[in-house]
């Protein structure tokens, strides 16, 4: 008999941020396959008799290759397991679930997509900045700041996002220095409103308002580090009268989803 792929984005930070989908899916599951970046009370919702196995990935340095984590998705599956692939943010946001999803495909064998809340939007929204607003942003991008912007090999056209009114940059904390000075180089004002948002969602989160030409500084000031967001844009100062989120609510507001679980 052959068994299911599901690959659930957790969302960001908070485990009860997840979809009501993807935790009844969790409780269900045969195997889970969990990257690092997922709230740890998530693994509470595991069945005691079902696999666990951590495929987590930090900047240069993988726990498990990302062709072995296909190989192992084929495998549990082709042996009629139910298998939860489970994804900090959203799968299809720089989450490698279209890899997976591929491998899955061209192995003949099915699977679902359970989307999750991105920290591209979840991230900048704990932090009372709307991506988009009228009169300030009718539209925004993401993009991947993980590659150095200075190299030819960089894939993200910079001239271009540098007009984006609101720019969302994932993974972008090691190069912000050398983001900040793309952006400006390409037109975007060394005055304009930008941040920078560490640990979402949690009660370790910290925020960097600053601007362009300034954020690099201000997040050493704040100590902001990865995981974190970067927010470039006018959208930014509405940071000031919004900014709702507080290391308290991470605890407060916190639904214990293992109370209504099994």
């Amino acid at each position: 008999m052959t068994g299911k792929a599901y690959l659930v984005g957790a969302g960001p930070g908070r485990a009860d941020l997840i979809s009501v989908r993807g935790l009844t899916l969790l409780r269900a599951a045969d195997v889970v396959i969990y990257d690092r970046l997922i709230a740890q009370e998530l693994l509470r919702e595991i069945r005691p008799q079902a696999e666990r196995i951590f495929a987590g990935k930090q900047t240069q340095r993988h726990i498990m290759p990302q062709a072995e984590i296909n190989a192992l998705l084929i495998s549990r599956v082709r042996a009629g397991r139910h298998v939860v692939r489970l994804k900090g943010g959203d799968v299809f946001v720089f989450g490698r679930g279209g890899e997976e999803s591929l491998a899955l495909a061209a192995a003949g064998l099915p699977f679902e997509v359970v989307p999750g809340v991105s920290a591209a939007i979840a991230a900048p929204a704990f932090a009372g900045i709307p991506v988009t607003h009228r009169g300030l942003s009718s539209g925004f991008a993401v993009v991947a700041g993980h590659e150095d912007p200075t190299t030819a090999e960089f894939m993200v056209d910079w001239s271009v996002m540098a007009q984006v009114p609101t720019l969302v940059v994932m993974m972008g904390v090691r190069a912000v220095e050398k983001i900040c000075a793309a952006l400006i180089a390409h037109g975007r004002h060394p005055d304009s409103p930008a941040a920078a948002i560490g640990h979402a969602a949690t009660d370790q989160q910290r925020v960097a308002r600053s601007t362009v030409a300034g954020l690099p500084q201000a997040m050493a000031q704040a100590d902001v580090h990865a995981p974190a967001v970067l927010v470039f844009g006018e959208v930014v100062s509405l940071h000031d009268q919004l900014d709702w989120f507080t290391p308290d609510d991470a605890a407060a507001g916190f639904i214990p989803i293992t109370a209504s679980g099994q």
